[in-house]
Parts: C-alpha cells; sequence; structure tokens
C-alpha cells in the first residue's frame, strides 16, 4: 500500500523551507514535492496550489481562517477592513477546486461564517462585512450542500426579511439558497418544508434583473431530482407547490423587460413549473402564449431565448386544449422562423423538430397549420445540414410521422423534398433510432423492413 501524508504535514514542510532555507513559495512547493516523491509519498490527495504567505510560509486559507477564529472568539478582534480582506482571501481559496472548499470545510469555515453572518444580523450590521462573508459562503458551499443546515435556512431567511431593500445582500443570500439544494433532495425538502415560499414570492415584484434570474434560479434548484442518494424525491411536489404561489406572476413578468438573456431564464422557470395539465391553462390564461410569442419574436437570433421558448411551448402542450390554442395564436409561422434562421445551429434546430413533433401529435389541424407554413422544406433542409447528429435525424423522423400520419395529403411534398433518401442514411448512420425512422417511412408509403420482434411460442395444450 502507497504511504500518504496529510495536508498539514506537506503544509508543514513548505513552511519549513521557506523559513529556515530562505526558499520562495515556488521552490519550497517543488523541493517539498520532490522529497515525499524521493520517499515514495503518493501526494495524490495532497493541495499542491495553496496561495502560501511569503513572510511566515503558511497557506492563506489556514492563516485566514485563523484569524477569523480569533475574531469571532474575542481574543483578537479585526478591524473591520481585515476582517473583510481575511473572508476575501478564504473566498478567493475556495473559488480554486473542490478540494480547496472540502480542505476550508475541515478547517471549520462553515460555522465561522455562519457565526459571522449571525453576528452582523443581531449586532454588529456592518455591510460590508455582511456581504463578503455571503460571498465566501457562496464559494464555500459550492457543490457542498451537506455543509447547508437549518442555522443557515434561518439567516437565509432573516436576510430576505431584513434586506429587501439591498439588492447585493440579498442577491447574494438567493444564490447561497439555490447552491444548497444541487444534488441535495434533503435539503430542498427542508427548505421547502420551512414555508419558503412566503419569503420568496414578494420578491417576484421586485423590479430588478438580478434579483429575478436569482429568483428563478432557486424555483428551478428547488425541483431537481439529481440526488442519487434518495430513492425518491419530491421534485413535482415542490413544482405544484412554488407554482401555485407564483406562476401567474412570473408569467406577466415576461412583457416587463428586455434582456433575452432573462427572458430565457424566466422562460425556462416557467416551463419547468408547468409540470400539471391545470398549470398549463394557467399560463395561457395569463396570457403567457402571447407573451412569450412577442419575446421570441423581438429577438429572434437569440438561441438561447428560441430554445427555452421552444421547450415551454411543448410543455404547454401537455394539455391538449392548449396544444390547439398554441397553434391557433400563431406557433406554425415562429417555429418555421425559427427552424428557418437556427438551422445551422444543432440544438436549437433539433428542439424546433422536437416541438413541431409535439404541436402536430394527434391534431391533424395543427399539422395543416405547419404544413401551410412552409416547415416541409426546413425538415428537410436540417436533415440535410446536420446528418450526425442522431438527435436531429430522431427529431425530424418524430415531426414527418406525426405531420403525414393524419394528413396522408403532404407525404407527396415531404419526398418531392428528398426525405425518403435522408430518413434512409439516418437509419445506416444511427441505428439505435431505427424504429423511428422506419415508422416515418411507413407513414409516408415508403419502401420499408418492418421486423417483426416477437411472435410468441406454441404451447401444446393437453385436454384432460
Amino acid at each position: 500500500m502507497a504511504k500518504v501524508i496529510s495536508q498539514e504535514t506537506f503544509d508543514g514542510v513548505v513552511q519549513e523551507n521557506i523559513v529556515d532555507f530562505s526558499m520562495s513559495p515556488v521552490e519550497a512547493k517543488e523541493e517539498t514535492i520532490k522529497q515525499f516523491e524521493a520517499q515514495g509519498i503518493n501526494l495524490a490527495n495532497i493541495i499542491k496550489d495553496l496561495q502560501i504567505n511569503e513572510e511566515t510560509g503558511r497557506p492563506m486559507i489556514t492563516e485566514a481562517i485563523d484569524a477569523l477564529k480569533l475574531h469571532i472568539s474575542g481574543e483578537k478582534k479585526l478591524p473591520v477592513e481585515e476582517e473583510v480582506e481575511e473572508l476575501q482571501v478564504l473566498e478567493s481559496e475556495c473559488k480554486k477546486s473542490i478540494p480547496h472548499r472540502v480542505f476550508a470545510a475541515k478547517l471549520g469555515a462553515n460555522n465561522i461564517l455562519v457565526t459571522i453572518v449571525e453576528n452582523q444580523l443581531t449586532n454588529e450590521r456592518n455591510k460590508e462585512v455582511l456581504i463578503a462573508s455571503l460571498q465566501s459562503f457562496n464559494a464555500l458551499l459550492n457543490k457542498q450542500p451537506d455543509l447547508f443546515d437549518a442555522e443557515s435556512l434561518s439567516l437565509i431567511i432573516k436576510i430576505i426579511q431584513e434586506f429587501k431593500e439591498n439588492f447585493k445582500i440579498l442577491s447574494l443570500s438567493l444564490q447561497w439558497l439555490a447552491k444548497s439544494c444541487i444534488m441535495h433532495e434533503t435539503n430542498r425538502q427542508n427548505i421547502v418544508g420551512a414555508d419558503i415560499m412566503t419569503y420568496l414570492k414578494p420578491l417576484v415584484g421586485i423590479k430588478d434583473d438580478v434579483i429575478i434570474r436569482d429568483l428563478c434560479a432557486c424555483f428551478r434548484y428547488l425541483i431537481l431530482d439529481d440526488d442519487i442518494r434518495v430513492e425518491f424525491g419530491k421534485a413535482h411536489e415542490h413544482a405544484r407547490i412554488i407554482a401555485s404561489c407564483v406562476l401567474v406572476e412570473l408569467t406577466q413578468l415576461l412583457p416587463e423587460y428586455e434582456d433575452p438573456t432573462l427572458l430565457s431564464d424566466m422562460i425556462l422557470t416557467i416551463a419547468s413549473l408547468a409540470v400539471r395539465q391545470e398549470l398549463c391553462v394557467v399560463v395561457e390564461d395569463a396570457n403567457g402564449l402571447e407573451y412569450l410569442f412577442d419575446s421570441m419574436k423581438k429577438h429572434p437570433d437569440h438561441a438561447k431565448l428560441m430554445k427555452e421558448g421552444l421547450k415551454l411551448l411543448r410543455a404547454l402542450a401537455g394539455n391538449d386544449t392548449t396544444k390547439v390554442h398554441i397553434v391557433q395564436k400563431g406557433a406554425a409561422p415562429v417555429v418555421q422562423n425559427i427552424l428557418l434562421n437556427h438551422r445551422e445551429n444543432e440544438q436549437v434546430a433539433g428542439h424546433a423538430l422536437a416541438c413541431i413533433s409535439t404541436l402536430t401529435l394527434r391534431v391533424k389541424d395543427n399539422s395543416t397549420a405547419f404544413f401551410e407554413a412552409g416547415v416541409v422544406e426546413n425538415i428537410a433542409d436540417v436533415m440535410a445540414l446536420h446528418p450526425k447528429s442522431k438527435n436531429v435525424q430522431r427529431n425530424a423522423a418524430w415531426a414527418i410521422r406525426n405531420m403525414v400520419s393524419r394528413s396522408r395529403d403532404q407525404c407527396e411534398s415531404f419526398l418531392s423534398h428528398g426525405v425518403e433518401d435522408l430518413l434512409n442514411q439516418a437509419m445506416t448512420d444511427h441505428p439505435s433510432v431505427i424504429q423511428d425512422v422506419k415508422a416515418a417511412l411507413r407513414d409516408l408509403g415508403c419502401k420499408v423492413h418492418l421486423k417483426e420482434e416477437w411472435t410468441g411460442t406454441a404451447e401444446k395444450v393437453i385436454s384432460k
């Protein structure tokens, strides 16, 4: 078994090389690594790029945490400027990598930051220190959601209640809340269980791009289902709770913002929350379709906005009545223009084809609307442009199948644009989607070999 050492031992030798042998931090690290490797010691668990104090030879993150410990204990109080500087060192080191953050957590950084924030909310109330501590918290908690606890949640709620006018502090608190939700179902359930929507809902009315962006991120992260440690999560239930509180308000905010990136986040959030048929109707009744089409028409060249808009249309089409209304209100030319203008963008084109597939499924009038909008030629062009994209070829096959399955009169037009050859090529290039492609060829009336996968086995019945 390979020999290993602790981080403290490694840092101690680096310090010794700096103090006793007057080496620079870079030289000291290189010499320390050579020494241990010569002894056959495995350094895979060692963080080798900690920032070193050239005078003391100690890692600056260790010195910062030690100084903050003495400060909060009252043994050696720091002036505000120095306290902020130590917090900034902690933040800077934690931003480097997960090992840096794990090391800081082992040194007790989380408890120190909780105490500092609590002191700022109860006694000291220095906004500069509070901002610096929240920034450090966000750096430390990134991909370390296990550090989040009931005390942290309590602090976030207090900040939201007390600092609604300070957008910087409010934004950092929302980011802290969002990071605690990633890959941690228990945190998400505890946050929702603490009636967090009572405190988040009033923030939807704040007219600030950053706050709305961070708020949307919180809503989306609360409905994640990414914790492999939990067999069953409550993503759907959380989505229903959040949607019942803010779905109408979020939808009605769309016409009030111009930034396409922010609009993309808002549209993505609305799509993530519309998880039930009745919620699709809620968005439609709040004029969501009109607001969405207006946003997409204002920013036709913004790929992310187009992609998220197409996702929302697909989500709302989960309600059959809303699916009909989507096309009646002009979805066909909008989607056709996206497919035309973004045909070289594989992702956007794939989403556009999937949207056509969803909207035309089992609805002949919708298929007719897309056909009359001239989408046939665009589908063929996109297939030809992205022959190596399995996603594009599969979604195109779905779109073709759903359009012609109840409208056989469209088959000739598709065939005249060469989709039969394109589909046959897709079968060769992408065997995993062969059944989807065959379904499209079958409904187009083309020659296709349909293999019967299972015919059953004959059993002899013995009568008694």
